[in-house]
């Protein structure tokens, strides 16, 4: 009996394009990236959906929508599937934070599980609170088929702890807007990933 669970990140906002921190911070979906979303949710029509999950944000809502409603399903809003909460960075573009707090970036950067932003979480915090419900998920639907829609923190930081990484190893692969992951569950095995990152339904 096997549990796959599509992982999917939102489409693209406008903060994403000024590459803005977002975080809490509830921006919708540009027109690009509802075009995106509606891509994902062609992409995963033919396949039978048990329950479309989806953070409680509005650019996350507002893609799962799109993939909720080609299988007739509810969107089941959870606030733990959350992008991390970036504090007083929220709001402020990389590159300007980048020029006026150089220290405290290269530091996160380096090492943003043991150096969280002032105000806001750190990595450690944000998977405690996304991996017990991830888990709880496929617990909840063994042999079904499930999609969650979220961000890229929370669908990184799944990934890290079914390849057994730690949370500052995230940044070893890549995750784009309304790409396209997926983990498997069966009885006799560990959790897997299948595969990461898939966009071509984009092209």
């Amino acid at each position: 009996m096997t549990t796959r669970l599509y992982l999917v990140r939102h489409g693209v906002t406008k903060w994403n394009d000024e590459r803005r921190f977002q975080g809490h911070s509830d921006v919708p979906l540009s027109e690009l990236g509802r075009l995106q979303a509606e891509k994902v949710a062609r992409r995963l029509r033919g396949i039978e959906l048990d329950a479309v999950y989806s953070s409680d944000l509005t650019r996350a809502i507002d893609t799962a929508r799109f993939i909720a409603e080609q299988h007739r399903l509810p969107v089941i809003q959870l606030k733990e599937l959350r992008e991390i909460d970036f504090g007083e960075w929220e709001g402020k573009e990389f590159e300007r934070l980048l020029e006026e707090q150089s220290e405290l970036v290269e530091r996160w950067l380096y090492d943003s599980v043991n150096n969280p932003i002032p105000g806001g979480e750190s990595y450690t915090e944000l998977r405690d609170r996304v991996i017990p419900k991830v888990l709880e998920i496929i617990r909840t639907h063994q042999g079904s088929s499930v999609c969650i829609v979220a961000h890229s923190g929370p669908i990184k930081l799944t990934l890290c702890h079914v390849l057994g990484l730690e949370p500052s190893e995230r940044r070893r692969f890549d995750l784009a807007n309304a790409s396209l992951s997926m983990i498997t569950y069966t009885d006799d095995t560990k959790l897997r990933v299948s595969f990461l990152n898939d966009t071509c339904h984009l092209d």
